[in-house]
């Protein structure tokens, strides 16, 4: 599995369509965003406290849940 950094770049966009491309934006600015992580406590806790570029955790948690989505298929 891909991390949830590279999965979220997915979503980058010149002109943001909606607020998970606006997410993407700003964590490909944000130069330390946890890049390598798949696990969903450490990304929660570094955005909690360093993520003032999100409007709210719930687009945080939309993207999350798009990003294991495939996984729980497979399973």
């Amino acid at each position: 599995m891909s991390s949830f950094y590279h999965y979220l770049m997915t979503f980058r966009h010149p002109k943001p369509k909606d607020k998970i491309s606006k997410f993407a934006n700003d964590a490909y600015l944000d130069h330390s965003f946890p890049k390598n992580s798949t696990d969903y406590d450490e990304l929660s806790t570094y955005l909690e406290l360093n993520g003032s570029y999100l409007e709210n955790m719930s687009v945080f948690d939309e993207a999350w849940e798009k990003y294991v989505q495939p996984e729980s298929v497979m399973n």
